[in-house]
């Protein structure tokens, strides 16, 4: 800045002395300056101004935010940044791990890996996360780039741990050459995708080698996410076949190997790929209003892309700060806002040509499109059942009943109930079994949470504290959404529906019963999306839900279209809530009771399948052969 100063206040006189030069030479002061008039040649010349740079953010973590269950044998955290670091401010004053207990997790080391510009931070051999809790890791704005930027403030996240530690070793699930496949591009990059975050540390040119012709070709290899790139420096051969190798080097971030090495092999082209990839869907749609404030937005694209390109700096919301996540297989994009939406605002969504396929190709332009939030401030729904999330069944203060030997819940179940037979007939991954019998077992692929002891299991011995706290919040949480239900704004797309939603089609929107139920009898429902895989549906009772019948015959089910969710579909039940008392049929979406709800019938033996949660405040939840698939 002195420098610049100190020129600048130089210049007049040099413009004199040039000007006066520059008149002479064209013979005297009577002659047009060459710089165009007398006022503008006295003007000093404009200094160059170089072009904002961009701040340094933090692009992506592991584990995620919000996180749950997380194994507690966890020794790798790791943040990515949208620029190149300087190496010597990451150290573990700046990237830190807390949690709430006596258990030590410092001492750790901080390693970059420049190829994917991410911190990983290393916990000692033999560190164990506290079970049960939440812990905090840092990215401390004394981290700088390369240029000394440093971020604006600390960047922090939160995320959960379970009670077991992680021993399963991680797979490959995706490849963006298939084993087999021909005609692959001359300037592919090779993609994989792993079934779990991985150790950075550990996806490299040892773990990772790509063969040819008799020859190993080089390059270099990157990872983001759960996907790793190899990028050779060079075009592959024309029709040569080619192998690409996954050794048991590559770890998670408990330290677990893949199992064995994974082995895929293609064939080669005549030519490069030199085609555009295009964003083929938006979600929301471009000028669509009314978007809920909890809306993540996503983009789909035509081809398989480079998923390391996929990242906070191609994909934006202006003036929302977020997190992007790829998902490769369906090639979809989503970029999920740090918090929600302001309500009755217009926002403007970007991927820009950072994004390239698999050869390297950018889109042709930026793609970008506008939406419009709801001018109500809805309450985020998805956000407000916080860790009533993972349950798929909840019993409320009462507890939990299965009958028959079909009722899987995939997910957690709980309650708060106390007495010995508040949960029968079910038992868990942690070896918990609650009064089962030859005709009455049910299977939990979680946990089960409850303030009463197990008849045989870990918990078996007492009552289990750390279970019946996190019941509790659980209930806390679910009864906090139940309200927020109750609270939104009656309206929607769609006409005002009757009592029986039989054969109707609805928009995304908040419905209430008239006369306070709702039925579905004689009829599916149909919930459209119109392509917006964030559109929310809520049914508010002031009594009671009868899915199925009528009496206890004629199961009903409920059809999601156009790009709808299970997890956005939403029923506050005032008092109890009866689906499909024959048995069969398919409910949808996250159903919260005051007074308990019952699926099936004892002695029905036809599953019947709720994608969502089954949730009372109150009385117990009753299943019969029923299956629960928690929303994720």
């Amino acid at each position: 800045m002195t420098k610049i100063s100190t020129v600048s206040r130089g210049w007049p006189w040099l413009v004199a002395i040039g000007l006066s030069g520059a008149l002479s030479a064209c013979g005297g002061g009577g002659q047009t300056p060459i710089l165009g008039g007398g006022d503008l040649a006295l003007e000093p010349p404009l200094i160059p101004v170089a072009p904002p740079l961009s701040p340094l953010s933090v692009t992506g973590v592991t584990p995620a935010p919000h996180a749950a269950g997380l194994a507690v044998n966890t020794r790798f955290i790791t943040a990515a940044f949208n620029k190149p670091m300087d190496v010597a401010t990451l150290n573990a004053q700046t990237f830190t791990l807390a949690c709430p207990s006596a258990v030590a997790v410092g001492g750790g080391v901080v390693t970059y890996v420049a190829a994917s510009q991410t911190a990983v931070l290393t916990l000692p051999v033999g560190t164990l996360l506290p079970a049960n809790s939440v812990c905090s890791a840092t990215i401390h704005a004394a981290a700088t780039d390369r240029t000394g930027m440093a971020l604006a403030s600390n960047h922090a996240w939160q995320f959960g741990t379970g009670a077991s530690s992680d021993t399963t070793a991680p797979t490959v699930t995706h490849t963006g050459q298939a084993n087999g496949a021909s005609g692959v591009a001359l300037n592919t990059k090779v993609e994989a995708t792993f079934s779990e975050a991985m150790n950075p540390l550990t996806i490299n040119n040892r773990s990772f080698t790509l063969q040819g012709g008799g020859v190993v070709v080089p390059g270099t290899t990157g990872y983001s996410g759960v996907s790793m790139v190899f990028v050779p420096t060079r075009e592959l051969a024309p029709g040569t076949t080619y192998t690409a190798t996954i050794g048991t080097g590559a770890v998670d971030l408990a330290g677990n190997a893949l199992a064995a090495e994974h082995r895929w092999s293609w064939t080669t082209a005549a030519a490069a790929d030199t085609t555009a990839p295009l964003v083929t869907t938006v979600a929301p749609a471009d000028l669509a209003s009314n978007v809920h404030v909890a809306s993540t937005i996503k983009a789909t694209f035509s081809e398989a892309m480079d998923p390391l390109s996929i990242s906070s700096a191609s994909f934006r919301v202006a003036g929302v700060p977020g997190a992007v996540s790829f998902h490769v297989p369906s090639r979809v994009a989503t970029f999920t806002p740090h918090s929600a939406l302001s309500a009755g605002t217009a926002y403007t969504a970007t991927v820009t040509r950072g994004a390239v396929d698999l050869a390297g190709n950018a889109l042709a332009t930026d793609k970008t499109w506008t939406f419009t939030t709801a001018a109500v401030p809805l309450v985020p729904l998805a956000f407000a059942l916080k860790s009533a999330a993972p349950y798929g069944s909840f019993g409320g203060s009462a507890g939990m009943t299965n009958m028959g030997t079909l009722t899987r819940v995939n997910g957690d179940i709980g309650t708060t109930g106390t007495t010995t037979s508040t949960v029968t007939g079910f038992h868990d991954s942690m070896g918990d079994i609650y009064t089962e019998t030859p005709t009455n077992a049910g299977v939990v692929s979680g946990k089960i949470y409850s303030c009463t002891n197990s008849t045989t299991g870990p918990t078996s011995a007492g009552v289990n504290a750390p279970a019946c706290a996190v019941a509790t919040l659980a209930r806390l949480e679910a009864q906090a959404t139940y309200l927020a239900l109750v609270a939104r704004p009656v309206g929607g797309a769609s006409p005002a529906p009757g009592a029986n939603l039989a054969g109707v089609t609805l928009q995304p929107g908040t419905y209430v019963a008239p006369g306070g139920a709702f039925l579905i009898q004689g009829g599916d429902l149909t919930l459209d999306a119109q392509g917006d895989a964030n559109a929310i549906w809520v049914f508010q009772m002031a009594s009671t839900l009868t899915v199925g019948g009528p009496g206890a015959a004629f199961p009903q089910s409920i059809i999601l279209a156009g790009g709808a969710q299970a997890k956005n579909v939403f029923w506050q039940v005032g008092s109890f809530a009866t689906i499909n008392a024959a048995g069969g049929g398919t409910m949808v979406g996250t159903l919260i009771s005051q007074e308990g709800m019952a699926f099936s019938t004892a002695g029905n033996t036809t599953v019947t399948t709720l994608n969502g949660r089954a949730l009372s405040l109150g009385a117990s939840v009753t299943l019969v052969n029923t299956v629960i698939n928690v929303p994720q």
